[in-house]
């Protein structure tokens, strides 16, 4: 007889509930905020990844980290249109978008502060470089005038962004005569306009901030890329995939979001690992005369240290789920950071994936582990005349 058995941990757990309750609820409320920081960043990166296609490529100036701080010449972009592996619309047209994108202030309808917009202008081939995107209410803006349409997050978050509303930048008032949906991605927290209208408001001399192409096909991107290496016209710019412009904007955040929010879990950590140790030594302290016991029946000292560390293991486990489950709610709200590319407001979701589940999971049992272990080991030291003498 050298293992005691599972229930017999488990059953421990219900002998002193107030105390196993606040362990519980102290380890639950560590996971909480671990798994709704996972959660933010990882709402973050897929927001944002998932606003760029592997088939699209982005044209930015060297040197330029994002559209803002870029530049390219009217003349640059028939450059690129011309390039091989450029796909074409049904009307025979390279799909190549030449396009602007501005910040500007808009009131908030929470707050009553003023918020950073991004405002981007497109070409007529910008709509069909991005499919995700929809008219939701009203329609598309008319090429050639002073006509916007508003992202769903503009539009919720926003004074003044309904349809038929007008807004004032640049000098001028754009009237809103739709807004549209993109699936939860960047372009649902920007202001469409005309390219050309844009440029000629903010008086950027020819100067696009970006150009975008689609390929034929994703797999010539490398192909693509020597084409451009070996333009000398093009020796100013640098390509590469949406997609990867867009993780390459989500990183710094969402790395600035983890470690931010992981400090304050140590912290919190610390005082769940203390509250399990505490409970532990509490039952050591209660149930002396019973070790003893086992240890008189035969039971083993691994087995004695076992059992109570696959006691402190449950009670971070439950809390673990119980912190899980709360923080499982969060996925029906969406906040608003600002995108440290664009110094512009970005909305986004909490999103719960398989990876945040079992990090969170394995993160409970590693602090049930840390705080159940030196009372589990004190318990498997006890002598065993010392212990029955106790009773």
């Amino acid at each position: 007889m050298s293992r005691i058995p599972l229930t017999y941990s488990i059953r421990n757990l219900f002998t002193r509930k107030l105390t196993t309750a606040l362990t519980v609820m102290g380890v639950a409320l560590v996971v909480f905020v671990f798994s709704a920081v996972l959660m933010l960043a990882h709402g973050l990166e897929r927001t944002l990844v998932a606003t760029g296609y592997d088939d699209n490529v982005l044209f930015l100036r060297k040197g330029s980290d994002n559209e803002l701080t870029s530049g390219i010449t009217r003349d640059l972009v028939n450059v690129i249109a011309a390039l091989p592996h450029i796909a074409t619309s049904s009307e025979g047209k390279p799909l190549v978008s030449p396009e602007v994108v501005v910040v500007i202030n808009l009131l908030k309808i929470a707050t009553s502060d003023m918020g950073n917009v991004t405002v981007r202008g497109i070409a007529p081939e910008g709509i069909q470089l991005r499919p995700i995107v929809n008219i939701h209410q009203g329609r598309m803006f008319k090429f050639g005038s002073r006509e916007v349409i508003v992202g769903h997050s503009i539009n919720t978050r926003f004074v003044g962004t309904q349809v038929g509303q007008t807004v004032k930048f640049g000098g001028d008032n754009w009237t809103i005569v739709g807004t549209f949906d993109a699936d939860g991605t960047g372009f649902d927290s920007e202001i469409w306009g005309d390219a050309d209208q844009l440029m000629q408001a903010f008086n950027r001399q020819g100067a696009f901030s970006s150009v975008i192409a689609r390929l034929t096909d994703p797999l010539e991107f490398e192909h693509f890329k020597e084409a451009v290496e070996s333009d000398q016209r093009l020796e100013t710019l640098k390509p590469e995939r949406e997609k990867d412009y867009y993780e390459r904007q989500s990183y710094q955040m969402a790395m600035f979001i983890k470690i931010l929010g992981l400090f304050v879990t140590i912290i919190f950590s610390v005082g769940a690992m203390v509250g399990a140790m505490i409970t532990m030594y509490a039952a050591v302290a209660n149930r002396t005369t019973e070790i003893g016991t086992l240890r008189a029946l035969g039971f083993q000292r691994r087995s004695i240290l076992t059992a109570f560390l696959l006691e402190s293991l449950f009670l971070s486990f439950l809390g673990g789920v119980i912190g899980l489950f709360i923080a499982s709610w969060l996925q029906f709200f969406t906040i608003s950071t600002v995108n440290f590319g664009t110094f512009s407001e970005l909305a986004f979701g909490f999103t719960l994936s398989p990876v945040i589940v079992r990090d969170s999971l394995i993160f409970s049992l590693v602090m049930g582990l840390l705080g159940g272990f030196l009372p589990a080991l004190q318990a498997s030291r006890l002598d065993i005349l010392s212990s029955l003498r106790a009773a």
